[in-house]
C-alpha cells in the first residue's frame, strides 16, 4: 500500500508541476490529453486484451477490480491506479486502454502493458532471456501510439504536432522489467549493468526524442524504484551475509544496480534538455520517493515473504 501511495503522490506532484499549479483543488491544465506508455503501474486494460494469453491473466479475474468498479477491468489493482488518481486531480478522467479504444471521446490513451520492458523481443532472444508473450516492449507501444494518432486523431504532421503540444506524455515506469527479467534468469548484476543498461537508456532517450520531434512539449520520464526492497527479489536472492542488506532490509547489490541505471538515464536526459531547451522534460525520482516512504511509514524492515505468489501472513509488511 505504501508503494501505491507514494507513486500516486509523486506522479500527482510532477503533473501539477507541469501544470504550474500548487492548489490542492482540481488543477487547471495547460494540456487536455494524457498519453502514457509503461507497464503494470499504468496498464488499465491492455494486457488482458493481448491474445492469446491475455484473457487468462489474473488481472482479468476477481479480486482485481473488487474495490472499484466492482469487477475486473484489467487494472493490476483492486481499484484505481495511480494514473487514475492523477487524472482525477487534473479533470482528465476518460483515459482509455489502447486495445479497447473506439471512436468515443477521451481525455487520453494508456498504451502501457503489464510486465513490459523497454528492450524488444529480438534483443532478449539474442541474450537467451525469455519475456512473457503478452508484453509490449517500448518500441511496440510507440508504434501503437503512432498508429492511434494517424487513425483517430490527426491526418498531417502539423495536426499531430498540435495534438502532442496539447498533451502530457509519460514514458514509464517501465525499465525495472529490463532488470528483473535477466536477473531472475541467472544474468549477473555486472552483465546487466554492462550489456543491458546502456541499451535501455538509449532506447528510452531515442523514443523521447521522437515524441519531441513529433510535437510533444511536456514529458515525464521516471526512473526505477528500489527493486532490492521488493519481496520477490528478496525471496529469490536470500543471503546469510547481513552486510548484503541495508538498514531497511533491502538488497544493496540490486538497489545499487537500479541507482546506476537511474543515474545513466538522468545524465542522458540532461543532454536531451540541452538539445530541446524549449521542451519541459522532467525526470521522476521514484527511487528516493519510495525509499522515503519505506523509511517513514513501515514499523519494521521489509521481509522476504510473498516472493513466489503465496499469501503473505504478515500483512503489515
Amino acid at each position: 500500500m505504501g508503494y501505491l501511495c507514494c507513486y500516486s503522490v509523486f506522479i500527482c506532484f510532477f503533473v501539477l508541476l507541469l501544470t504550474g499549479t500548487t492548489s490542492s483543488q482540481q488543477a487547471k491544465c495547460p494540456f487536455n490529453y494524457i498519453y502514457h506508455l509503461g507497464d503494470g503501474v499504468a496498464d488499465n486494460g491492455n494486457a488482458i486484451r493481448t491474445l492469446p494469453s491475455g484473457p487468462l491473466l489474473s488481472a482479468a479475474r476477481l479480486p482485481y477490480g473488487e474495490t472499484y468498479p466492482g469487477r475486473p477491468t484489467g487494472r493490476w489493482s483492486d481499484g484505481r491506479l495511480i494514473i487514475d488518481f492523477a487524472a482525477t486531480v487534473l479533470g482528465l478522467t476518460r483515459l482509455k486502454p489502447y486495445l479497447a479504444t473506439n471512436t468515443s471521446p477521451n481525455d487520453g490513451v494508456i498504451f502501457a502493458v503489464a510486465g513490459s520492458p523497454v528492450l524488444d523481443r529480438f534483443f532478449y532472444l539474442n541474450k537467451g532471456v525469455i519475456i512473457p508473450n503478452y508484453v509490449a516492449p517500448l518500441k511496440l507501444q510507440h508504434n501503437w501510439f503512432r498508429r492511434y494518432l494517424l487513425s483517430s486523431v490527426c491526418m498531417t504532421p502539423t495536426e499531430c504536432a498540435r495534438r502532442l503540444g496539447d498533451s502530457l506524455m509519460l514514458l514509464g515506469d517501465i525499465e525495472g522489467n529490463d532488470i528483473h527479467y535477466p536477473l531472475l534468469q541467472g544474468k549477473s548484476i555486472q552483465d546487466i549493468q554492462t550489456n543491458y543498461v546502456p541499451f535501455v537508456t538509449e532506447t528510452t532517450i531515442n523514443t523521447t526524442r521522437e515524441f519531441i520531434r513529433a510535437g510533444a512539449k511536456r514529458i515525464l520520464v521516471p526512473g526505477n524504484v528500489p527493486l532490492g526492497c521488493y519481496p520477490y527479489i528478496l525471496s529469490e536472492f536470500p543471503s546469510n551475509d547481513p552486510t548484503a542488506y541495508d538498514d531497511l532490509g533491502c538488497l544493496k547489490s540490486v538497489n545499487n544496480l537500479v541507482l546506476f541505471k537511474n543515474n545513466h538515464l538522468q545524465t542522458s536526459l540532461a543532454s536531451l534538455k540541452l538539445e530541446f531547451p524549449n521542451v519541459t522534460i522532467l525526470y521522476g525520482d521514484y527511487f528516493t520517493t519510495v525509499e522515503t516512504v519505506l523509511r517513514t511509514s513501515l514499523p519494521e524492515k521489509v521481509e522476504n515473504c510473498n516472493g513466489n505468489g503465496s499469501v503473505c501472513k504478515k500483512s503489515k509488511k
